[in-house]
Protein backbone atom coordinates (compact mmCIF):
# COMPACT_ATOMS: atom_id res chain seq x y z
CA UNK A 1 0.00 0.00 0.00
CA UNK A 2 1.47 3.53 -0.86
CA UNK A 3 0.49 6.26 1.19
CA UNK A 4 0.98 9.74 0.85
CA UNK A 5 1.91 11.27 4.40
CA UNK A 6 2.31 14.74 6.05
CA UNK A 7 4.95 13.99 7.93
CA UNK A 8 7.08 11.37 5.85
CA UNK A 9 5.70 12.18 2.20
CA UNK A 10 5.29 8.98 -0.13
CA UNK A 11 5.81 6.03 1.55
CA UNK A 12 5.26 1.95 1.23
CA UNK A 13 3.39 0.33 3.57
CA UNK A 14 3.41 -3.73 3.32
CA UNK A 15 -0.12 -5.09 4.06
CA UNK A 16 1.38 -7.34 6.28
CA UNK A 17 2.55 -4.75 8.70
CA UNK A 18 -0.85 -2.73 8.97
CA UNK A 19 -1.86 -2.57 12.43
CA UNK A 20 -5.39 -3.17 13.10
CA UNK A 21 -7.87 -1.22 15.56
CA UNK A 22 -11.09 -2.68 15.55
CA UNK A 23 -12.54 -0.06 17.94
CA UNK A 24 -10.27 3.22 16.46
CA UNK A 25 -8.32 4.52 18.95
CA UNK A 26 -9.26 6.76 21.71
CA UNK A 27 -10.70 10.11 20.66
CA UNK A 28 -10.59 8.85 17.04
CA UNK A 29 -12.97 6.17 16.42
CA UNK A 30 -13.65 6.12 12.64
CA UNK A 31 -9.35 5.69 12.34
CA UNK A 32 -8.71 1.41 12.75
CA UNK A 33 -5.83 1.13 10.19
CA UNK A 34 -2.03 1.96 11.29
CA UNK A 35 1.30 1.53 10.24
CA UNK A 36 4.22 2.02 12.77
CA UNK A 37 6.81 4.01 11.18
CA UNK A 38 10.31 4.30 12.80
CA UNK A 39 11.92 7.58 11.48
CA UNK A 40 15.62 8.47 12.51
CA UNK A 41 15.60 11.72 12.19
CA UNK A 42 12.44 12.28 14.45
CA UNK A 43 13.59 10.40 17.20
CA UNK A 44 14.35 7.01 16.65
CA UNK A 45 17.40 7.10 19.09
CA UNK A 46 14.62 7.88 22.22
CA UNK A 47 12.31 4.67 20.96
CA UNK A 48 10.15 6.88 19.46
CA UNK A 49 8.48 6.02 16.33
CA UNK A 50 5.52 6.95 14.88
CA UNK A 51 1.66 4.94 14.58
CA UNK A 52 0.86 6.36 10.79
CA UNK A 53 -2.88 5.92 9.79
CA UNK A 54 -3.60 4.79 6.62
CA UNK A 55 -6.87 6.21 6.40
CA UNK A 56 -5.76 10.04 7.24
CA UNK A 57 -2.60 10.66 5.62
CA UNK A 58 -2.05 13.85 8.23
CA UNK A 59 -2.53 12.02 10.93
CA UNK A 60 0.69 10.11 12.62
CA UNK A 61 1.20 9.65 16.50
CA UNK A 62 4.52 9.29 18.10
CA UNK A 63 4.42 6.57 20.28
CA UNK A 64 7.40 4.86 22.13
CA UNK A 65 7.86 1.69 24.77
CA UNK A 66 6.79 2.60 28.06
CA UNK A 67 9.61 0.60 29.92
CA UNK A 68 12.25 3.36 28.06
CA UNK A 69 10.87 5.96 30.64
CA UNK A 70 8.89 3.99 33.33
CA UNK A 71 10.86 0.20 33.54
CA UNK A 72 8.77 -0.74 36.54
CA UNK A 73 5.96 -0.32 33.94
CA UNK A 74 3.16 -2.72 34.41
CA UNK A 75 -0.61 -1.55 33.82
CA UNK A 76 -3.96 -3.71 35.40
CA UNK A 77 -5.98 -4.18 32.56
CA UNK A 78 -9.23 -6.18 32.16
CA UNK A 79 -8.97 -9.52 30.62
CA UNK A 80 -12.34 -8.51 28.89
CA UNK A 81 -10.86 -5.26 27.08
CA UNK A 82 -7.88 -7.77 26.07
CA UNK A 83 -10.03 -10.88 24.66
CA UNK A 84 -10.26 -10.19 21.13
CA UNK A 85 -6.01 -9.89 20.81
CA UNK A 86 -5.43 -13.50 22.02
CA UNK A 87 -2.29 -12.00 23.34
CA UNK A 88 0.69 -13.99 25.22
CA UNK A 89 3.95 -13.10 26.55
CA UNK A 90 5.69 -13.82 22.93
CA UNK A 91 3.30 -11.73 20.51
CA UNK A 92 2.30 -8.73 23.25
CA UNK A 93 3.59 -5.04 22.54
CA UNK A 94 2.80 -2.26 24.46
CA UNK A 95 3.32 1.46 23.27
CA UNK A 96 2.40 4.71 24.87
CA UNK A 97 1.77 8.23 23.15
CA UNK A 98 4.15 10.60 23.37
CA UNK A 99 3.28 14.65 23.63
CA UNK A 100 6.02 16.73 22.12
CA UNK A 101 5.32 20.84 22.86
CA UNK A 102 7.36 23.25 21.33
CA UNK A 103 9.25 23.41 24.72
CA UNK A 104 10.69 19.83 24.61
CA UNK A 105 11.55 20.10 28.55
CA UNK A 106 7.80 19.78 28.87
CA UNK A 107 7.40 16.40 26.37
CA UNK A 108 5.56 13.70 28.28
CA UNK A 109 4.17 10.11 28.11
CA UNK A 110 0.39 9.01 28.25
CA UNK A 111 0.65 5.75 30.75
CA UNK A 112 -3.02 5.66 31.77
CA UNK A 113 -3.69 5.01 27.81
CA UNK A 114 -1.71 2.48 26.43
CA UNK A 115 -1.51 0.94 23.17
CA UNK A 116 -1.43 -2.92 23.29
CA UNK A 117 -0.61 -4.89 20.13
CA UNK A 118 -0.70 -8.11 19.14
CA UNK A 119 2.57 -8.26 16.66
CA UNK A 120 1.78 -12.00 15.63
CA UNK A 121 -2.12 -10.80 14.11
CA UNK A 122 -1.07 -7.28 14.25
CA UNK A 123 -4.48 -6.94 16.05
CA UNK A 124 -4.40 -3.71 18.41
CA UNK A 125 -7.13 -1.75 21.16
CA UNK A 126 -6.06 1.14 22.93
CA UNK A 127 -7.09 1.01 26.78
CA UNK A 128 -7.73 3.20 29.76
CA UNK A 129 -5.71 2.33 33.12
CA UNK A 130 -8.07 2.70 35.64
CA UNK A 131 -5.24 2.92 38.59
CA UNK A 132 -4.42 6.39 39.55
CA UNK A 133 -0.75 5.09 39.76
CA UNK A 134 -0.19 6.01 36.44
CA UNK A 135 -0.02 9.77 34.75
CA UNK A 136 -1.66 10.97 31.94
CA UNK A 137 1.49 13.72 31.02
CA UNK A 138 4.35 11.53 32.47
CA UNK A 139 6.81 14.18 32.16
CA UNK A 140 10.11 11.90 29.83
CA UNK A 141 12.41 15.10 28.98
CA UNK A 142 15.12 14.80 32.00
CA UNK A 143 14.49 10.69 31.64
CA UNK A 144 15.56 10.89 28.12
CA UNK A 145 18.45 13.58 28.17
CA UNK A 146 19.98 11.43 31.40
CA UNK A 147 19.65 8.20 29.24
CA UNK A 148 21.75 9.85 25.97
CA UNK A 149 24.10 11.22 28.07
CA UNK A 150 24.51 7.86 29.52
CA UNK A 151 25.49 5.60 26.68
Amino acid sequence: MRVNTKIFGEVDIEDEKLIEFTGGIIGFPELTTFALIHDAERGVEAGIRWLQSMQEPAFAMPVMDPLVVAPDYNPEIEDELLKDLELSEENLLVLVTVTVPSDLTKMSVNLKGPIIINAQTRKACQVIVESDEYAVKYPIYDILKAGKAGE
